[in-house]
């Protein structure tokens, strides 16, 4: 009887409540299965499973972005007025944006001149497809001066885009683009191996001027059998830029045998100002691989425009060879933007000092000392000043703290990365804090720090430029971890923090496109031979994420590389590219460290060792309070040893 009652009142009690539980906020698991289905069903391109997930997250933080996801599945399609009504509601979002890119490409696919000016106004990134869409709307309006400038899109480094393909086909019917620039186009897709994009570039040719089709398909997959077989009628333009675009192509892999080449039966058969152009390419593929002629071909190129990739070559060969007028002279030719470059601004220095001009060489050290960055340490060195961390500037209050947390893109942000939404999440953080002032900037950087996403607190503390906080720009999570490893291992802490940070960023569950995963990025085929070699019981790949277990092995490759190559840049090298790689790019003689780091063949990795060497100085000063000189930890990178194997058969890359 007394259940009776309870089962009867329980079900009064459901009665009264239930309207009032329908329109409860869902719980954040409800929440999150929907934000998660709206993505899912806009990645599908499914609007009816998007809209049913939609309704039930109404008022959610993410809701400009399910806003978003909702009209960009039916943009094409869509009316002014409903783009107009978005760009209303969240026009100074980053989604709001990035509709309106999206909005801008429809436009002017519509040829809707008018709206796309409208919008355009307030479209503020540069993208070359609305750049060309732009100039087709003035043209339009009947402004020929868009012609003039539209040329430069002609030689846009990749495949034209829809707009820019419109555009370019009326330069060539108005005669602004002619056979030479077409050429020019080819060769300069041919240099970046944009093979496609040349055929699309050839297309514009009449059918008199274009070259055999299989003859450009010879030159494209086996250049060296069409330059030791050199084709007939060597008379016609097409058939002499088919071989030089073997040439350009062959160079890439056989610089030397190229130069032979030109010396040889091309020397006939090419005008001058080919064979010029020529040597700048062997010359330029001859100093990424640091061959020793590589100075001597640049000098056979004299004469032809050389840009500014040639000419920084043409300055690193110079340093590995320390002639430091021919460093000077190749960057008195960059362009005004690259020589202010800090890299060629300290460089410029060091030729100055090491021809005995020391207070020019001040002068340009002075241009980039105190930068907290490779060069800048090395500028402050020159000038006899040691790094150390600045007492913080500013250091966020609560106060700031809670203010940044409410502030709606940078809500929008963590909310997108907690749910594993990492690259949109990262997207709408940059978005928004692109015109913070210093104090914005650190107190969203303590934000992001006490969620643990530390790869956002150093980004963003990275950006100040008067009030730093090192303590943020430099974190050390897992200290405890990570100074244990290095410990074990015989291997300096400032160094493997400093590597750590330009590896992930400390996010544990990072992931590269390549396969290597957590906080020190350890490859899966490196990961098990380092198991192995350390004893790692019971490792399982799966486990490679887990902070100790990543760290155990990151630490253990990279003593193992250390050991094999003794010397910190060399190791630092090899953990990024591969250990031979790192020996194969020593010289015949002792190379600075500085030069050794600077005319590192890859940008990745030279980037990475210069960043990885200047976080180190950073961390050391950080945990030790005093910074070990960076000239120091560069030191002098010993010289290759004659008959020294250069792969590595018991280490994987």
């Amino acid at each position: 009887m007394i259940f009776k009652k309870f089962r009867s009142l329980s079900v009064l009690l459901a009665l009264a409540i239930g309207p009032v539980a329908l329109c409860a906020a869902p719980s954040q698991k409800e929440s999150d299965f929907h934000l998660l289905g709206t993505f899912d069903a806009y990645r599908a391109g499914n609007p009816m499973k998007l809209a049913r997930h939609a309704e039930k997250i109404e008022g959610h933080v993410l809701t400009p972005w399910v806003e978003y996801l909702r009209l960009s599945l039916k943009l094409d399609d869509a009316q002014a007025a409903e783009a107009r009504a978005f760009f209303g509601k969240y026009g100074d979002t980053y989604v709001g944006e990035r509709l309106r890119g999206d909005w801008l490409k429809v436009l002017g696919k519509r040829g809707d001149w008018k709206e796309f000016d409208r919008e355009g106004a307030d479209y503020a990134r540069d993208d070359v497809e609305i750049r060309c869409y732009a100039w087709l709307s003035r043209l339009a309006r009947g402004d020929e001066s868009a012609l003039a400038e539209a040329q430069d899109m002609w030689l846009y480094p990749a495949e034209l885009p829809p707009g820019c393909e419109t555009l370019a086909t009326l330069l060539w019917e108005r005669g602004r683009i002619q056979v030479t620039d077409v050429w020019q186009r080819v060769r300069e897709l041919f240099e970046e191996g944009q093979i496609v994009a040349a055929k699309v570039a050839l297309g514009y040719l009449p059918k008199a001027e274009s070259p055999d089709e299989r003859m450009l398909a010879e030159a494209a997959r086996h250049p060296k059998r069409l330059l030791t077989r050199l084709p007939k009628g060597m008379d016609k333009r097409a058939t002499k830029e088919v071989v030089v675009l073997a040439a350009v192509r062959h160079a890439r892999i056989d610089p030397e045998g190229v130069a032979e080449m030109l010396e040889g039966p091309l020397a006939q058969q090419l005008a001058e100002e080919d064979l010029r152009y020529l040597w700048g390419r062997v010359a330029l593929d001859g100093a990424r691989i640091h061959h020793e002629q590589a100075l001597r071909w640049y000098t056979r190129a004299n004469g032809a425009i050389l840009d500014d990739l040639q000419l920084a070559w043409r300055a690193r060969a110079a340093l590995r060879r320390g002639a430091w007028q021919t460093v000077r002279d190749a960057i008195d030719r960059m362009s005004p933007e690259t020589r202010r470059e800090a890299a060629w601004t300290y460089w410029y220095g060091r030729a100055l000092a090491a021809q005995g001009e020391a207070t020019g060489a001040r002068a340009y050290y002075l241009r980039v000392a105190g930068q907290t960055d490779f060069y800048g340490l090395l500028a402050n060195e020159e000038l006899g000043y040691v790094g150390t961390v600045p007492v913080a500037g500013y250091t966020p209050t609560d106060e700031d703290v809670a203010k940044s947390r409410n502030h709606p893109g940078l809500a929008r942000a963590l909310e997108l990365i907690r749910l594993g939404m990492r690259t949109e999440g990262v997207r709408e953080w940059l978005f928004t804090i692109r015109h913070f002032d210093d104090r914005q900037l650190l107190s969203a950087a303590e934000l992001a720090r006490r969620a643990g996403i530390h790869d956002r607190a150093i980004h963003t503390a990275d950006r100040t430029v008067r009030s730093h906080n090192f303590a943020l720009r430099y974190p050390v999570p897992y200290h405890d971890v990570f100074r244990e490893y290095a410990k074990s291992n015989g291997l300096d802490e400032a160094w493997v923090l400093g590597l750590v940070r330009q590896e992930s960023r400390f996010v544990t569950d990072a992931r590269s496109g390549v396969g290597a995963a957590g906080l020190m990025q350890v490859m899966p085929r490196t990961a098990k031979f380092v198991a192995k070699k350390i004893g790692l019981k019971r490792f399982r790949p799966k486990d490679v994420t887990e902070v100790q277990t990543n760290v155990s092995l990151g630490t253990g490759y990279l003593k193992i590389v250390l050991d094999q190559l003794g010397h910190p840049v060399l190791a630092s090298a090899a953990y990024n590219a591969g250990p031979s790689r790192a020996k194969r790019w020593r010289d015949a003689r002792p190379l600075e460290g500085a030069i050794y780091a600077e005319t590192i063949p890859f940008a990745e990795t030279r980037d990475y060792v210069k960043k990885v060497m200047a976080n180190a100085v950073f961390y050391s000063a950080v945990l030790n309070k005093s910074a070990t000189p960076i000239k120091a930890r560069l030191g002098t990178v010993p010289a290759r040893v004659a008959g020294e194997p250069i792969e590595d058969d018991d280490l994987p890359q």
